[in-house]
């Protein structure tokens, strides 16, 4: 696995978010009130809006551009909407944030 460090969780505001620029492109880090961390492609899977720019609530981000609701566990649009915006995996040590940036794509 390809690991990289990428910060401290206090680097994220809570309910917010932060971009990452990777090989791969811009990846969205966003942080809930609980403190866990999610990691997607910052591209909405409806029209490419910017999701680090969106509201984060719960476990969801709401893109800016139409308001698509995003689930940051699996990065798949909430019906009515289908789509996703492809998930990475972050690792949390002690407050230092390592994410895993590869290619991929979302499940079919």
């Amino acid at each position: 696995m390809n690991w990289i460090q990428i910060g401290n969780l206090e680097d994220i505001p809570r309910q917010g978010s932060r971009i990452v620029m990777t090989a791969q492109g811009e990846i969205a880090l966003f942080r809930s009130v609980d403190d866990q961390v999610f990691a997607l492609d910052n591209r909405c899977p409806h029209k490419g809006g910017p999701l680090s720019q969106g509201i984060v609530h719960d476990k969801r981000v709401t893109c800016p551009l139409h308001s698509w609701v995003i689930d940051l566990e699996s990065g798949e649009a909430i019906a009515p909407d289908v789509g996703c915006a492809h998930r990475h995996e972050v690792r949390n040590a002690q407050g230092v944030l390592f994410l895993e940036a590869k290619v991929g794509a979302c499940k079919a």
